[in-house]
């Protein structure tokens, strides 16, 4: 028997950062993917298979938005060790309160996480973490997609050990899983926190496992002068010598890279998260975006977790991704607003490593849908829809959200999670922690 097909009739769309319609469009969706794409009003046509009809004229599609870089349990931790430089901020305030997580803990921080994730638009991304197993439960109840690592560091015999176990046995687990939802990578930390035998090991797993690898790379000045110090290389050259980069590679931050760095980076197609506003935050610095760009590098965007950002809104990232060069360069021509709105969608899918047509509204993709209130005065008087979506909209305009068709937000509210229960869990658990 033939799926029965479901309509979204609205008043515009992004479909891709090169393609804007603003006048009427519908949707045509069966199982999930997207079949086509029409303009103007859906008209039932006389012996036409009926359709579920969902019109929501007053609202302006965009794709998913595709979060690249994360830690959704340290939601538990906002606010905690602010205003503090990365390495104070991790050994006097993030490390100890760690400790204290437990495995609850990662299960209703991450759900918290996808409750804020979801009401502002982002409906792919990232994890590197501990206790994964809790995290990518709470992925597959909210209806996200994940793309999921067990945090691994390499600080004793011990503790290798027991990362390349949990690391092989969540891939087993959890890769694929989740109606396809959630998909695994290897996580090494950061190349201080994993020494360069260790991460030869991880980059042989890897391989064998055949996942990619997410890793911390470059996002200060002073991890970049202990490794010159400790290796007598940059972090980026010895990633690429320990044998990482010959695999799909996602690296966080890349703050402080010297333009070899960028062509070793280049050659070996290793894809970058951009973090601008956890960089600004832990005043680590501003990455050489165009730099990147014009080395046709893949570049995706990212909140990092909500202890150094301090929230998880990707029209932040966007619109701070498009403004922040400019500025820095002083050209306001830099990263245009099509350029951020790509890195937020189909670029932060490539740069995860996620299949094809992923952050778009073509045909054959996947229905990964946001529903913006077109009615809002952040679209009006709608001189340019996309230029609008980047530099005016906000978290606040989102009204509902689909991940493979399936509805998780309607008027602003999430249907797959129970934010009741959030509140109170995450109220208790906050005593606990602190």
């Amino acid at each position: 028997m033939k799926p029965r097909q479901t309509v979204i009739e609205l008043g515009g769309a992004i479909i891709d950062s090169a393609t804007v319609i603003a006048e009427p469009i519908y949707f045509v969706m069966e199982d999930g993917v997207i079949r086509a794409y029409v303009r103007g009003r859906y008209q039932q046509q006389p012996g036409e298979e009926p359709v579920d009809l969902i019109r929501k004229t007053d609202k302006i599609a965009i794709p998913g938005l595709i979060n690249t870089h994360g830690h959704a349990a340290m939601t538990l931790l906002r606010g905690a060790g602010d205003d503090m430089p990365l390495m104070n901020w991790l050994h006097e305030r993030i490390f100890p309160l760690e400790e204290k997580l437990t495995e609850e803990a990662t299960y209703w921080g991450t759900q918290l996480a996808a409750w804020e994730m979801l009401i502002s638009g982002t409906t792919t991304y990232t994890d590197m973490y501990m206790m994964m197993e809790n995290t990518a439960r709470a992925v597959s109840e909210s209806g996200m997609r994940g793309v999921l690592s067990v945090g691994v560091v390499g600080f004793d015999e011990d503790s290798r050990a027991k990362g390349l176990s949990r690391s092989r046995q969540f891939v087993a687990d959890w890769q694929q899983k989740a109606q396809g939802r959630i998909t695994v990578m290897l996580g090494p930390h950061a190349p201080y926190t994993c020494p360069p035998d260790f991460l030869t090991e991880i980059a042989e797993l890897a391989a064998v496992l055949n996942v990619p690898i997410q890793i911390h790379l470059s996002e200060t000045k002073t991890e970049v002068e202990d490794c010159l110090k400790q290796h007598g290389v940059t972090p980026i050259e010895l990633a690429q010598k320990v044998g990482l980069f010959n695999l799909p590679l996602l690296a966080a931050h890349c703050v402080h890279v010297t333009d070899a760095d960028l062509d070793i980076m280049a050659t070996h197609g290793v894809r970058v998260a951009h973090n601008p506003q956890s960089n600004l935050k832990l005043g680590s610095g501003v990455a050489p975006l165009q730099k990147m760009l014009e080395r046709n590098m893949v570049v995706g965007l990212g909140t990092d977790g909500a202890a150094s950002n301090n929230n998880l809104d990707m029209f932040e990232e966007m619109r701070l991704a498009a403004t922040l060069h400019k500025g820095v360069h002083q050209d306001a021509e830099m990263i245009p607003a099509a350029t951020a709105f790509q890195m937020a969608t189909e670029l932060g899918a490539k740069a995860c490593c996620l299949e094809t047509g992923l952050g778009t509204l073509q045909p054959g993709s996947p229905c990964d849908m946001v529903l913006l209130d077109g009615s809002s005065p952040h679209l009006m008087p709608r001189h340019n829809l996309l230029s609008d979506v980047v530099y005016a909209c906000g978290a606040d305009d989102v009204r509902d959200v689909f991940i493979q068709g399936r509805q998780v937000v309607a008027n602003g509210q999430p249907l797959t999670i129970d934010t009741e229960r959030v509140k109170s869990e995450v109220a208790r658990l906050k005593k606990i922690i602190h």
